[in-house]
């Protein structure tokens, strides 16, 4: 059983990282928010109450999201191992998250810091555009239809972007993670458990990385 934390700013494609390792390895993949949104919908009592803040337009406190967490990795499909998807983002939630597996008998055994220059997330997340129809992903600096104006997928010609995409909203983003993910990396360093990786590769060659020291570290600390 192993236990990853996968650290990234936004557009550093830890999320399909985190999905080809949970697929290759036959373990979860755990997304925050869906978690959360999950219990919301269930109408837990963890989820009215992370509602409640929701709708108040406040941040759903840590505490709260925390309990979230260890409910969804004591569940069955997480017997095996499970993947934290840009969890914990500050170090109160690294340290609450430290003790709350603890309690249940489970630890992190790796963290993976996914580097790659904010001028590249920039490019990366700002660029990118899709087809309305199909939802295929095209970006401005790296990826175009082969045919201009043509969805490759569908044919069609109507595209568009997310107003969250836009460069300045992009900064901002980066500013507010730079701010709040300061202290995680030097935290699993101390107890030594991160690795970190130049995410600029293409995904295969950056899964090939990733995937070689997950199973390093599953030999080494099991």
């Amino acid at each position: 059983m192993i236990n990853l934390v996968l650290l990234g700013a936004p557009g550093s494609g830890k999320g399909t990282q985190a999905a080809m390792l949970a697929k290759e390895l036959d373990i979860t993949a755990i997304s925050t928010g869906d978690a959360l949104r999950k219990e919301v919908e269930a109408q837990s009592e963890i989820g009215k109450l992370a509602k409640s803040f929701m709708e108040s337009g406040k941040l759903v406190p840590d505490e709260v999201v925390i309990d979230i967490v260890k409910n969804r990795v004591g569940q069955e499909d997480c017997k095996k191992g499970f993947i934290l998807d840009g969890f914990p983002r500050n170090l109160n939630q690294a340290n609450m998250l430290e003790k709350t597996l603890d309690s249940i008998g489970k630890k992190i055994l790796l963290a993976i810091d996914f580097q790659v220059e904010d001028e590249i997330v920039i490019k990366r997340i700002s660029g990118r555009y899709f087809c309305k129809k199909c939802g295929t992903i095209y970006n401005h600096h790296f990826k175009h239809p082969k045919n201009a104006g043509i969805c490759d997928e569908c044919n069609s010609t109507e595209f568009d972007s997310r107003n969250d995409d836009k460069e300045e909203t992009v900064r901002n983003r980066l500013k507010v993670y730079h701010e709040t993910t300061a202290g995680l990396v030097e935290f699993y360093r101390k107890n030594n458990l991160i690795y970190s990786l130049d995410a600029l590769k293409n995904s295969a060659l950056l899964f090939e990385e990733v995937l070689a020291v997950v199973q390093n570290t599953n030999k080494t600390k099991l």
